[in-house]
């Protein structure tokens, strides 16, 4: 992968898990809690959201290295759950906006390429369209990881016992460092499934 190239995948993640937290704070006020509003985190202005790590370190590393999986994450958008109208479904609620957001937006681009295929548009569209895929449907799948601070663990949690909230502190606690070794180890596992959900959503092979 070139310089620019590398830079048009940051980008796209940037924008992605910006939307990714928005989708959050939006399906928080949907069930009443305006935290995030009151916070200025209703917005695309990727300056509100950023995470140094998480949104450049991280994915530069990744690019450097040629890894097949491009993740990262934006600063969590905040939310306070005694304020749901609902807390159970609100939670669930909540802890899924962010990957249908990411869900949603690879479906819509993959039909776009799906649907231009083959009218000879220049070879940047089909880059940039087929990037936004990619992450969206990366992002998508990684936030589904049952680890904190992932979605995954937020959606897992809403449907554990009050009996196991101790279990799930502890978990939290080496959360950070379980995470650290599942994307240095583990992430190419996922690799299968993102290639699956490309070859669907655009009906191109994913290479």
């Amino acid at each position: 992968m070139n310089a620019t190239d590398a830079i048009f995948y940051i980008l796209i993640l940037i924008m992605s898990v910006v939307i990714h937290e928005v989708a959050h704070g939006f399906a928080a006020e949907f069930f009443g809690d305006k935290t995030a509003r009151h916070a200025g985190r209703l917005t695309l202005n990727p300056i509100a959201h950023i995470d140094i790590f998480g949104s450049v370190i991280l994915p530069v590393v990744l690019v450097l290295s040629h890894s097949p999986f491009l993740v990262g994450w934006a600063k969590p958008v905040p939310y306070n759950p005694n304020n749901l109208s609902n807390r159970r479904w609100g939670t669930l609620a909540v802890a899924s906006a962010g990957i249908i957001a990411n869900f949603c937006l690879a479906f819509i681009f993959g039909l776009v390429i799906r649907f231009t295929y083959g009218l000879n548009l220049p070879d940047g569209f089909y880059f940039i369209t087929s990037v936004i895929v990619v992450v969206n449907l990366a992002l998508g799948i990684f936030n589904l990881v049952p680890i904190p601070p992932l979605d995954g663990s937020k959606i897992l949690f809403s449907f554990l016992p009050r009996s196991a909230f101790s279990a799930m502190v502890i978990y939290e606690r080496y959360a950070l460092f379980v995470l650290i070794l599942f994307i240095v180890f583990f992430s190419d596992i996922l690799y299968p499934i993102l290639s699956s959900l490309f070859a669907l959503f655009t009906g191109l092979p994913f290479s």
